[in-house]
């Protein structure tokens, strides 16, 4: 059996050897023209990311900023294709919390709009997209809401999540790039906070599954 495996990893290094043997020959066999073309490719993705990068930022991404009205999130949805927009509540301890995480990930990830709306300042828009718990986050691309992040409950039914969890969460929405395992939160597999005792009070002083506090509760 050992004679058997040792021949079996020879045969698995002299297949890698000559995998790398192939592409050695290969980039020697590049000529002068052959790398000025994959240096001038090279040099343009790069461009086509810095110029994208700048019409994110000139569209208000890498910063988490706070919108006016209804009015203002409509010209929003216009400019930017992906928008993760909190609706939130004065005196809210959780919106805080929301706020606190989507203002780290702003500044990380350019490529989405970060944004919060008070809920009082948009009635129609809230009853609109049937807002009922706060703190919600809707997730929303090409002007569509394709997903919402209701209470805390995806985020560990906890208020001392971490922002990383609330980034994977987004992600699973597709608003952002992620690098991560989208099947696996970050936490799985350590001693996560996030998991409780199901006797842990939620803002409404009792076990609501959302993990939020509806908006005339406050």
């Amino acid at each position: 059996m050992e004679a058997l495996i040792q021949q079996k990893v020879l045969e698995v290094a002299n297949h890698v050897e000559k995998q790398l043997d192939a592409e050695l020959e290969q980039l020697e066999r590049l000529d002068t023209d052959d790398l000025e073309k994959l240096r001038e490719k090279r040099l343009k993705e790069m461009k086509q990311i810095h110029h994208q990068k700048q019409a994110w930022i000139a569209a208000g991404h890498g910063d988490y900023s706070e919108l006016a009205d209804e009015k203002e999130f409509f010209e929003v949805s216009k400019k930017s294709k992906n928008i993760i927009c909190l609706f939130y509540k004065d005196g809210s301890p959780r919106c805080k919390i929301a706020d606190m995480h989507l203002n780290i990930l702003a500044k990380k990830h350019v490529e989405a709009r970060f944004c919060k709306l008070n809920v009082e300042r948009c009635p129609f828009l809230t009853e609109r997209l049937k807002i009922r718990i706060i703190p919600t986050i809707a997730l929303i691309h090409d002007s569509k809401t394709k997903d919402y992040i209701v209470g805390f409950t995806d985020l560990g039914n906890c208020d001392d999540f971490s922002t990383e969890m609330m980034e994977w969460r987004i992600a699973q929405s597709g608003a952002i790039m992620y690098n991560g395992d989208l099947l696996n939160p970050p936490e799985k597999g350590k001693k996560n906070p996030a998991i409780r005792s199901r006797n842990q009070k939620t803002i409404r002083g009792n076990n609501d599954s959302d993990s939020g506090s509806e908006l005339d509760d406050e």
